[in-house]
């Protein structure tokens, strides 16, 4: 039996602040985008601003109306890396593998150490305990015998709580939860789940796999494994090597332009985000899926980048061609893979790409300023949705 353990970071941008800033202690913090325009999401918010119904996505300007006396920051994001560095550092003195899988969640194998440190419930105590001693941060463990468990477990007690899942009893312990609490289920799979009467996590286990897999295709059939306790048991030992990805599902389109307006968006947030860890990517990546669920995915390799124009071009001129049903599509995304860093290429640059890459790099600084939602790069045609437009610049 595998031990898998989940910390995450409790509100991680906030605690990073004020450490930075002790006077924003015991105070409704939120990390995001600027109130007074508007624009972008919270990144992060502090428990006394989730007493006001804030929460990690909401946009800014709805926050606001929920808690206009609440402190609104942009952020300290090279803080956050620097941070999330050190944690991992420490993770390390004491785990055998250790798998990053965000900036302020990491996964650790504690397989076969009973008999080095006793009692996991206790011995993770004394890693929140040194954390907190030594980087003054707080933080949630989950304890379960794969990464699904013991991630679902690390959500139970916050802040700063310890859950152990016993093995064999995944399934018990799951069964009274809401459906949206396993990983990966979005507002629409919610929506379709509850107007088929499942509401809890036990509803999903009392039906045969086999409807799920008739409903869903492979996504179904992951469902239903989740909900029965099962997942993934070995990590994935280089953080370097996962990827940056986004996603978006829909009520079904057929709009091939609505597709193009939408991709461009995700691929914007994915090059955002790639640009922040000083990162380029070779390898771009592109989902297509169905209303009847089948999903597709096309891969290219490229070289290395960091601009939305360049990854754009290439992840539309892939789903274009892997668009070919006469049936709506559900999802699109894009991912980014094989990542070097920019500094060891940058001699190779033509002086006309450095200010180009210094160009990106001021967008993404207005973004922080402004929300990410300020500016987009790139010539595309809009195109009307329900969605709020955003302002366009040839790049």
């Amino acid at each position: 039996m595998r031990t898998i353990f989940h910390l995450d970071l409790d509100a991680f941008f906030v605690e990073v602040e004020r450490i930075l800033d002790p006077s924003l202690r015991g105070k409704p913090v939120i990390v995001g985008g600027n109130p007074k325009y508007g624009r972008g999401v919270v990144a992060a918010c502090s428990y006394e601003a989730r007493a006001f119904g804030l929460h990690s996505a909401m946009p800014i300007r709805t926050a606001y109306k929920l808690c206009p006396h609440g402190i609104y920051i942009h952020g300290s994001h090279g803080e956050y890396s620097r941070f999330s560095k050190a944690v991992k550092r420490i993770l390390e003195q004491y785990a055998p593998v250790v798998e990053q899988a965000s900036i302020d969640e990491f996964y650790m194998d504690f397989t076969g150490c009973r008999n080095v440190y006793g009692s996991l419930f206790a011995f993770a105590s004394f890693l929140q305990r040194e954390i907190r001693q030594k980087l003054s941060l707080p933080c949630s463990i989950g304890i379960g015998s794969n990464k699904t468990i013991a991630k679902i477990g690390s959500d139970c007690m916050k802040p700063c709580g310890v859950t152990y899942i016993i093995p064999e009893m995944e399934k018990e312990f799951l069964a009274p939860m809401p459906v949206e609490t396993i990983p990966g289920v979005g507002k629409v799979t919610l929506k379709d789940l509850n107007s088929k009467g499942i509401f809890k996590i036990g509803d999903i286990t009392k039906l045969p796999q086999d409807y799920f897999a008739a409903a869903y295709g492979k996504y179904g059939i992951d469902l239903y494994r989740k909900a029965c306790g099962k997942g993934s048991e070995y990590l994935t030992i280089q953080w370097e090597q996962k990827s940056i990805s986004h996603e978006r599902t829909f009520a079904d389109v057929t709009s091939k332009e609505f597709l193009k307006e939408k991709l461009f968006y995700l691929t914007g947030k994915v090059c955002h985000e790639l640009r922040e860890m000083d990162w380029q990517a070779a390898t771009v990546s592109i989902k297509l899926r169905y209303s009847d669920f089948k999903t597709l995915t096309r891969a290219k390799t490229i070289k290395p980048t960091d601009d939305d124009k360049e990854i754009f071009e290439v992840a539309w001129d892939m789903l274009a061609k892997a668009y070919t049903r006469r049936i709506s599509v559900r999802l699109i995304g894009v991912r980014l893979t094989n990542f070097s860093n920019y500094s060891e290429q940058e001699e190779l640059f033509e002086w006309a790409e450095i200010k180009r890459r210094r160009m990106l790099k001021v967008v993404n600084r207005i973004r922080y300023k402004y929300g990410y939602d300020s500016i987009l790069i790139g010539e595309l045609k809009r195109v009307t949705t329900t969605d709020k437009q955003s302002n366009y610049f040839q790049a």
